[in-house]
């Protein structure tokens, strides 16, 4: 099932034990498009550190009452590696992370998830335990969801909107398009791109280029009109 991240915002978040907080954000990995991470707020539970939880622990979502159970106790998470809400997410960072919930890298093997394309809780294997040991100096490409939200989409032969939301399936938590309300050429009406028509992200300049142009997007949705009325 595809669901706007954003209406995600805010959700309470309850481990096995007890509430632990709400949703704040989400981190996202640009080159595979996979949500990597919830950032929960806490309150006063655990302020001054982020709390990181992985789709690996992710239990029920209740929609109706906006709510999701994860699979934790609330000892688990105080226990769990800590770091700096100021700070970026490492790649050590990480590799203690999953260490320490005995959960298998998705940056090692060839799915979305390391060995497969949902985020199983299966224990790593020997073989990814030693891999582990020599990706500290991988590049990172994890980016909040909350930050690239407004950045503006500049297609081919000109800019055509701004990020509003990003769309993912809740079972493999891969973003399958990015929410866009276009500009004046196309009436501000909202729009889906798909990450493979996406050719970069500047941080530097708040922008995603795509390798599309406006003609294309409007053929497509052209198209959509005339098969949904078929």
């Amino acid at each position: 099932m595809l669901q706007n991240i954003k209406e995600l915002y805010g959700d309470k978040l309850a481990a096995s034990d007890g509430e632990i907080g709400h949703v704040e954000d989400f981190y996202f990995d640009d080159k595979s498009w996979a949500v990597r991470y919830l950032v929960a707020n806490t309150g006063t539970w655990l302020s001054g550190r982020q709390v990181l939880l992985s789709p690996h622990a992710f239990g029920r979502w209740d929609r109706d009452k906006k709510s999701l159970l994860v699979n934790l106790t609330r000892a688990q998470i105080e226990n769990s590696p800590s770091i700096e809400s100021h700070r970026p997410v490492s790649r050590q960072y990480e590799e203690e992370y999953y260490s320490y919930y005995g959960w298998p890298a998705y940056w090692d093997g060839g799915g979305m998830w390391g060995g497969g394309e949902y985020p199983v809780a299966l224990p790593p294997t020997k073989e990814e335990i030693v891999a582990h040991q020599h990706h500290h100096r991988d590049d990172k490409h994890l980016r909040s969801t909350h930050a690239v939200t407004g950045y503006h989409i500049q297609a081919a032969d000109g800019p055509i909107g701004h990020v509003t939301g990003f769309m993912v399936d809740d079972k493999s938590w891969a973003i399958r398009e990015l929410v866009v309300e276009s500009g004046h050429w196309y009436s501000g009406k909202e729009i889906l791109i798909s990450p493979s028509k996406i050719e970069r992200i500047s941080y530097d300049e708040s922008k995603v280029f795509v390798t599309v142009t406006k003609a294309d997007i409007q053929q497509t949705l052209e198209n959509d009109i005339v098969k949904a009325g078929a």
